[in-house]
C-alpha cells in the first residue's frame, strides 16, 4: 500500500522526484552523461594538442623533434605560445641544406684529389647504417676467433 501524501505536499510531483529508497534515475543518467562528456572533451583536447606533431611527422626528423619538444613544453607549462610556435613551425617546410652541401663537399674533394673525410660524403642514411654494419662485422669476427680458438 502506498502511504498518503502529507497535506502540505503538492499533489502533482515532477517525474524526476523519487520516493525514499528508490533509485534516482535522473542522477544516474546525468552521471553517465558527465563521465562521457569529460572523456570526450579530454580526447578532443589531446587530439588538438598533438596536431602540430602529427603535421610535422612527415617532415624532417630535426623539425619533428623541435615541434614535439614545444608541444611538451606547452602541455606541462600551460604556456600556449609554445603550442602556437610549434604549429607554425610544423606548417613551414624547412629546406634541406645538409644533403646538397655534403654532395658539393664530396665533389670538390674528388676534384682536388683528396681522399674524402669519413662521414662527410655519405648520405645521412648511409652514415647511420655504417656503425650497425661495423658492429655486425665485429660480432662475426669475434665468433670466428672463438671458433678458431676452440678448434
Amino acid at each position: 500500500m502506498s502511504e498518503p501524501l502529507h497535506p502540505a505536499a503538492p499533489h502533482h510531483l515532477p517525474s524526476f522526484i523519487t520516493a525514499p529508497g528508490d533509485t534516482d534515475m535522473l542522477m544516474v543518467v546525468v552521471g553517465i552523461v558527465l563521465v562521457v562528456a569529460v572523456l570526450a572533451v579530454g580526447n578532443f583536447y589531446l587530439h588538438l594538442h598533438t596536431m602540430p606533431e602529427r603535421m610535422a611527422h612527415k617532415s624532417q626528423k630535426f623539425q619533428f623533434e623541435i615541434v614535439a619538444v614545444l608541444g611538451l613544453l606547452a602541455l606541462f607549462t600551460h604556456n600556449h605560445l609554445f603550442w602556437v610556435i610549434g604549429l607554425f613551425l610544423a606548417m613551414i617546410d624547412l629546406p634541406d641544406f645538409g644533403t646538397p652541401l655534403r654532395k658539393i663537399a664530396g665533389s670538390v674533394e674528388k676534384m682536388a684529389g683528396v681522399a674524402p673525410e669519413e662521414g662527410f660524403a655519405e648520405s645521412p642514411h648511409e652514415a647511420a647504417a655504417a656503425p650497425l654494419a661495423a658492429a655486425g662485422d665485429a660480432k662475426a669476427g669475434s665468433v670466428k676467433s672463438e671458433a678458431a680458438s676452440h678448434a
